[in-house]
């Protein structure tokens, strides 16, 4: 599964290829599509027509004209190790794609890291877990001898 997220001004647009399939000869090409549909500050989508030569030619430099632009297939690659100072950043990528809106275990959030590209130990995790437990940057709980870590908002909705 191939995971392409693009946000250019207010607009944020994601896509998981587990319905098609996206190869490392077309992502730019995709990348580049959507991104021409996120104009910088616009909250419509605007779709324009354009000739397949000059698709062709913006798409070779897609990638390298968006910050921060990361490509990952589980299927072909191996995860990218990340330190334990790089977790929380991490987590807070899983936080705002709604990950933690339903109670997961340490266990389940190393598994979600590593289908977006990321590997980590469980021990590293599970500690980033219990430090922002112990802000109240997100939510704990003990239940049949498992602590499940979740955000505010699926507090209120339960």
């Amino acid at each position: 599964m191939a995971r392409i997220k693009l946000k250019i001004g207010e607009n944020e647009i994601e896509i998981e290829s587990r319905d098609f399939y996206v190869d490392n000869q077309t992502v730019s090409k995709v990348i580049d599509d959507l991104s021409r549909h996120l104009p910088d500050n616009q909250a419509k989508i605007v779709y324009e027509t354009e000739s397949t030569q000059e698709l062709e030619q913006s798409s070779k430099f897609a990638l390298e004209c968006l910050d921060d632009a990361e490509t990952f297939e589980p299927e072909f690659n191996e995860p990218n190790y990340i330190h334990s100072h790089q977790i929380k950043s991490k987590l807070r990528i899983l936080e705002t794609s709604g990950f933690f809106e339903s109670p997961r275990t340490a266990t389940e959030t190393v598994q979600q890291l590593r289908e977006y590209g990321w590997a980590t130990s469980p021990l590293d995790v599970s500690k980033a877990l219990a430090k922002m437990a112990s802000v109240n940057e997100i939510l704990r709980t003990s239940e049949d001898s498992l602590t499940h870590y979740f955000t505010q908002e699926s507090l209120i909705s339960n």
